[in-house]
Parts: C-alpha cells; sequence; structure tokens
C-alpha cells in the first residue's frame, strides 16, 4: 500500500509539472527565454565541433613548420672552411713588382 501511494504521489508531481511548463509555454517572455536557451545549446555545440577541429590544425601546421625547417636547412648554401682568395679583374690588369722594368 505504501507503495503505491509513493507511486501516485509521484504521478501527480508529474502531472503537475507537465501542467507548469504547458503554462509556461503561453507565456511571451518564457517563449522568448526558451528561444534563447535553444539558441544558445546550438551556438555552443557550433563552437565544440570548431574547437575540436583546431587540435587536428595545429598538428598539421606543426608538421608542416618541421617540414620547412628542415627544407631550409637543406637548401641553405654550404661554406667551405677553406677560403681561397680569387684574383679580380683590377688585380690581373696591374703589372706586379717582378714584372717592374729598371
Amino acid at each position: 500500500m505504501a507503495q503505491q501511494r509513493g507511486q501516485d504521489i509521484i504521478s501527480r508531481l508529474a502531472d503537475r509539472g507537465e501542467d507548469v511548463i504547458g503554462r509556461l509555454s503561453e507565456i511571451p517572455a518564457a517563449q522568448r527565454l526558451l528561444d534563447t536557451a535553444n539558441q544558445l545549446k546550438e551556438r555552443a555545440d557550433d563552437m565544440q565541433k570548431k574547437l575540436r577541429g583546431l587540435d587536428a590544425l595545429e598538428r598539421r601546421v606543426a608538421s608542416l613548420e618541421r617540414k620547412v625547417d628542415q627544407l631550409s636547412k637543406s637548401s641553405a648554401p654550404k661554406r667551405s672552411t677553406t677560403t681561397r682568395k680569387r684574383p679580380t679583374a683590377a688585380s690581373k690588369s696591374k703589372p706586379g713588382p717582378s714584372s717592374k722594368k729598371s
């Protein structure tokens, strides 16, 4: 009997809750509040989808940056450790000390 009474109370509360929700939908301010809440939910869902996509983009950018670094290192001009002095056009046209006539 107590179990039946408990179910009766729960069903009565459920009926009252449905009545209250039905009345809330008739009030214009409550309707605007519900619309705003639904829009907020949709925007939050969209934001979550976009944020999940950012992780993949960040990994992709990091990978591309590593590749660019590797390519820039390999294509950099290599310098030799020994330096040779190349004769310039001006030094070729000047007579040297050994070619001087006295």
